[in-house]
């Protein structure tokens, strides 16, 4: 935890509230292999906010990479997706800081990211009410799942058939930083 207290900024169009790192890692015999690729793009037809943009982030920690949690964490995603040894798995660590009267944590809306897995685990919320995870049949429906993840829980979805949303998160004390701590892994699945 004490690892997102020192998330960077960056210039992109979320980087004043969205504070992240970004590592790519293989995931091979119950162990994360850092691949070293911090350059993430998504294209404009998964988002409409910051598609065809190559942003760069700063490497995830070693010691988080490597740390017995995380592995955990990728363990439990391969082994729930049925991925194979050695899979590709993106992983942003993040935290929203409540800095607006609602502080978007998904600034795209309703939408998927162009990937099979993904898996979102929040690791700890302060000060902060939202943030509630919502999960949809398509980009035009109501959400027929919404919740307000635990510290330490996490949905997994086929992104390749979903559709996701959080609801925006505000301060409970407006003097005091709120922030909404988490991990978001993701995967494509080998096709033939």
């Amino acid at each position: 935890m004490p690892s997102f207290s020192a998330l960077p900024h960056t210039q992109h169009a979320d980087g004043k509230y969205r504070l992240r790192r970004y590592s790519v890692v293989a995931f091979r015999n119950n162990q994360v292999e850092d691949i070293g690729q911090h350059d993430f793009m998504q294209s404009d037809e998964f988002n409409h906010f910051q598609g065809n943009v190559v942003r760069h982030f700063e490497p995830i920690d070693s010691a988080v990479l490597q740390s017995a949690g995380l592995a955990e964490l990728c363990a439990l995603f391969v082994e729930a997706n049925a991925l194979p040894d050695g899979t590709t798995i993106e992983i942003h660590q993040m935290r929203v800081v409540a800095i607006y009267d609602e502080t978007q944590v998904a600034p795209e809306g309703v939408h998927q990211d162009g990937f099979d897995h993904i898996a979102m685990t929040s690791i700890s919320r302060h000060n902060i009410v939202g943030g509630e995870i919502m999960l949809y049949d398509d980009n035009h429906s109501m959400p027929f799942f919404r919740r307000i993840l635990a510290d330490g829980e996490t949905v997994l979805l086929a992104d390749n058939k979903l559709w996701h949303n959080a609801t925006p998160i505000t301060a409970v004390a407006p003097e005091e930083e709120g922030h909404l701590d988490l991990f978001v892994l993701t995967a494509r699945r080998e096709h033939a």
